[in-house]
């Protein structure tokens, strides 16, 4: 049994990473190379099927598709990667605060937190976009604010476990001033669960901007994002299907990559998994 746990853990991890980091690499690739222009228009070549010429087939306007997947890893990543500093940076310091200090700030601080996380997140990421504008920045802002909740909450419990233990009253005792303590000490402990919460962050972020630039609130034409793709592909999902596969299976693939490393860290940080 232990050993089938650990092949899946194995599994995961080396899946997982093949998947992110090979979308890393095209992204990489992205800034220096595309086979064609990814706003460039061809009309004559307009919806033509997967060729040697075209991978992945071309779209309404004549571009190149597989040009725009690639040029697409641009938009999910950096709005992955805002979402995620935002969110941890603002999630870190109120679950740091709120757990070391408890009391009447640990109270405000988390139900804060509890009022924000009520809002369905989509819907809220809808609102502070529609105020902001849309745009990868804003984007990113509007989904950074709704990961700061999860990621305050499970640095609060971590900050919470971690105040009482000997190597912080220790700290104490020798005179160390508490934000210290709280960042050199307590912070590096608990880094394996904020490791976790930040990759389903970063998935998580993929997705709602997906399912904005799908509505039409996230990254604005003509630049890529395999949202908006998968939006004007629907009107020709009979005749040209390659159209919606592309975008589809791209962000399919990357979360399901993301989630499977972010199961892989779990269980390998998890001390219990290793019994």
């Amino acid at each position: 049994m232990k050993n089938i746990q650990r092949y899946s853990k194995n599994i995961n991890l080396v899946i997982g990473l093949l998947i992110v980091v090979g979308f890393f690499i095209v992204m990489i690739i992205s800034f220096f190379y595309t086979p064609f222009d990814v706003n460039s228009m061809n009309i004559p070549e307009k919806l033509r099927g997967p060729s040697s010429t075209y991978f992945f087939g071309t779209d309404e306007f004549g571009r190149d598709i597989f040009s725009r997947i690639m040029k697409g890893t641009q938009t999910a990543f950096s709005v992955g990667v805002l979402t995620v500093v935002i969110g941890a940076t603002f999630g870190i310091l109120i679950g740091a605060i709120a757990g070391y200090v408890g009391g009447w700030i640990d109270e405000i601080s988390m139900r804060l937190m509890d009022a924000l996380m009520a809002f369905p997140g989509i819907i809220l990421a809808l609102m502070l976009v529609a105020i902001f504008g849309p745009g990868i920045v804003n984007t990113a802002i509007a989904l950074g604010i709704i990961a700061i909740p999860g990621i305050a909450r499970i640095a609060r419990s971590g900050f919470v476990q971690h105040r009482d233990a000997e190597y912080v009253l220790a700290a104490k005792l020798i005179g160390v001033k508490p934000y210290k303590i709280m960042f050199r000490h307590i912070l590096p402990n608990i880094s394996s669960q904020i490791i976790v919460a930040a990759t389903v962050t970063f998935a998580a972020a993929m997705l709602a901007e997906a399912a904005l630039s799908y509505l039409g609130l996230g990254v604005q034409p003509p630049n890529p994002s395999w949202g908006r793709m998968l939006k004007d592909s629907q009107a020709y999902l009979m005749s040209a299907p390659w159209y919606i596969y592309a975008p589809g299976g791209a962000i399919t693939i990357l979360v399901l990559g993301l989630y499977m490393l972010s199961n892989a860290f779990r269980d390998f940080m998890d001390p219990r998994s290793k019994s």
